[in-house]
């Protein structure tokens, strides 16, 4: 079944899903709920429900609307609910006025002020609730496709789905797990919390079960010896290559490097990680080694996660290899018919050495003349499968994977079997340390007055919400901010970056920032992997206690990727003291142990956190013993059934 077969699926519609990255019919049913939403009915006079109010009633008044700011609206009426006359206001809903009616009996989500018996609404139903608890599904949405419709869309999908089970029938059984297919439908239309609670789990140990069955067979064909492997490459080039760089490597760096040269010469296939912070010089490694690989006769192949970063890594290349006989190469989506077919054909003639792309790398069409390396940079970003397809475009190329997101090394064991796991620690010399501050909301105005300096003296800076629009939670947005530094901030180029922009969206403002086209970029976490900005040199993150210790130090290493000192400020009045960490490290390794620490299992009626290594539902930090169990489940059952 197609994507375009499911009903209420139009061409307008399968555009949108295709910028959320849903393709196929798979990836729809699989576009899991990231939170649910359990409501009963809350009476209005018990205090402990006024910030999560559900309560039905009947329409008093007709809706007012009333518009405000750029693009914002807000409906209101009032309701009568256990006896009580209450104002409901809600935001961004105008298109609900024809059905809130005098009379209209309806259901309203939100927080209720108890002093102005006003109610401000996430959500109206247009029914009232039922005896029994409803449990609402929610999903991450887009400016054109809601939470409700995204349900809609797999509810028409089901109708001719099947799921095919993945769980051996013996570890179902001794885990108490349900029917994959059956878990599928009940984690979108739940029915009760205990029921939901195993599909959950199902469904987690299923995502998990199958990751590691694709590490294992990874392991089996890693363990493999062939002499084919041996890359017999010219030494002396590769130390005047080194000679020629413009900075000194790390003792990191060089000693990365030697072991990744053994495994060049060695009769055993490469197959490493390369973890390292955020600027530690990964890339100019994975350069240095591709180089290597040429001069023993062999093509390589970078795959990025962006194709904005696919091509500043192409420029940094082509400008590193300018005085050798290394032809670089790059090959994305955004190009033409013309132009790939130019690139495929001087790939397979032998006239591309090292091909730098997006996933446009693990097309069919793409043939190698003698591909002997395959680098994937941003690892985490792309699935097993991927990584797998662009293994496989050689008979046994080497492999290495680049993370720029430091976990300990128990876990990238266990993560990634047997692979040797490589660290670079030192930062480049003439790096200096960004400085961090907690602020409190209070001492904004002292982080403004920094922002405003850096742009005087010609650098940009990032600015982070953790929200995209209003909200009922009352976080910090990105579009209210971009309204505030307009303001503020009159002379300068303010631009804005989130998820519910296309990719082209992003990638043009992505690159005016590069060229300082815009001075003050207003953005979600999306740019927590992103281009290498050198002239940035604020970094500011508002709402900084809703994130992880993790992703704060990722978005901190988007400045400072220069000689010119650079600052970060974390805007927040709440859970300071986890925040001081970031002021006392720099080392992503330490403050990677301490978030390890830091948070525990959660759970799973709240907001979870998107996984890493393109699990749905899975997170490598709250399910680790899940990991493991999964792991070790895996290895009994091959080694049984082999």
């Amino acid at each position: 079944m197609e994507l375009s077969d499911v009903k209420l699926i139009g061409d307008k519609s399968l555009e949108h899903l295709k910028e959320m990255g849903i393709l196929s019919v798979d990836d729809l049913v699989r576009n899991y709920p990231y939170r649910f939403e359990i409501l009963s009915r809350k009476n209005i006079n018990d205090e402990r429900f006024y910030d999560d109010m559900v309560i039905d009633g009947v329409v008093q008044t007709s809706p007012v609307i009333s518009f405000f700011k750029r693009n914002m609206n807000r409906l209101s009426f009032s309701f009568i609910a256990q006896n009580h006359l209450i104002k409901v206001i809600i935001f961004n809903r105008a298109f609900m006025k024809n059905n809130v009616y005098p009379g209209k009996e309806v259901t309203v989500i939100g927080k209720y002020n108890p002093k102005t018996q006003t109610l401000v609404a996430s959500d109206i139903l247009l029914s009232s609730l039922p005896d029994k608890p409803q449990i609402i599904p929610v999903y991450h949405s887009s400016k054109h496709i809601t939470s409700k419709q995204m349900n809609l869309f797999i509810k028409n999908a089901l109708v001719s789905y099947k799921k095919e089970n993945l769980i051996p029938e013996e570890l179902k059984v001794k885990y108490g797990f349900i029917d994959e297919d059956r878990a599928v439908r009940i984690i979108h239309f739940p029915d009760n919390v205990k029921v939901l609670k195993t599909a959950l789990k199902t469904l987690k140990y299923e995502e998990i079960y199958g990751y590691m069955k694709k590490v294992k067979e990874l392991k089996t064909k890693n363990k493999k010896h062939d002499l084919s492997y041996v890359k017999d490459f010219d030494e002396k080039k590769v130390e005047e290559l080194i000679r020629s760089l413009p900075f000194e490597l790390t003792s990191d760096q060089k000693k990365v490097i030697n072991d990744m040269l053994d495994d060049l010469r060695s009769d055993v296939r490469m197959n490493r990680l390369l973890q390292g912070d955020v600027g530690s010089g990964k890339t100019i490694v994975a350069f240095i080694v591709a180089y290597a690989a040429f001069t023993a006769g062999f093509q390589s192949a970078l795959m990025a996660p962006t194709e904005i970063l696919a091509f500043q890594h192409y420029q940094n290349a082509i400008k590193l290899f300018s005085r050798t006989d290394f032809r670089v190469g790059i090959l994305t989506g955004k190009m033409s018919t013309k132009e790939k077919k130019k690139v495929y054909e001087k790939l397979e003639s032998g006239q591309i050495d090292f091909l730098i792309g997006t996933h446009a790398l693990i097309s069919k069409n793409v043939l190698w003349n003698n591909l002997g390396l395959v680098i994937t940079d941003e690892q985490h970003r792309f699935g097993v499968s991927q990584r797998l397809a662009l293994k496989d475009k050689a008979k046994s190329p080497d492999v290495l994977l680049m993370s720029a997101t430091p976990i300990p090394r128990t876990y990238a064991l266990t993560l990634y079997g047997d692979m040797d796991v490589s660290s670079i620690k030192t930062m480049p010399k003439g790096r200096k340390k960004v400085i961090t501050y907690v602020k409190k909301t209070e001492q904004l105005k002292d982080v403004l007055s920094a922002i405003y300096e850096a742009l005087k003296n010609g650098n940009q800076a990032y600015v982070i919400a953790p929200m995209i629009d209003e909200n009922e939670e009352d976080y910090t947005n990105v579009n209210d901010l971009k309204r505030k530094f307009d303001l503020a901030f009159k002379n300068y180029k303010v631009g804005i970056l989130h998820g519910k922009l296309s990719n082209e969206e992003k990638d043009k403002v992505m690159q005016e920032y590069l060229e300082n086209k815009i001075n003050i970029l207003i953005s979600t976490t999306v740019v927590e992997v992103g281009v290498d900005v050198k002239n940035s040199t604020i970094m500011v993150i508002f709402d900084a206690d809703r994130f992880g210790l993790s992703t704060l130090h990722q978005l901190r290493g988007r400045v400072g990727r220069n000689d010119l000192q650079s600052y970060c400020y974390l805007i927040s009045d709440k859970d300071v003291q986890r925040l001081k960490i970031m002021e006392e490290t720099n080392d992503g390794y330490k403050i990677s142990e301490a978030d390890f620490k830091l948070r525990g299992q959660g759970d799973i009626f709240g907001v979870r956190q998107s996984g890493e290594l393109s699990f749905k539902l899975s997170d490598i930090k709250k399910d680790y013993d899940l990991i493991l169990k999964v792991r070790d489940d895996v290895n009994e059952y091959c080694k049984n059934t082999n």
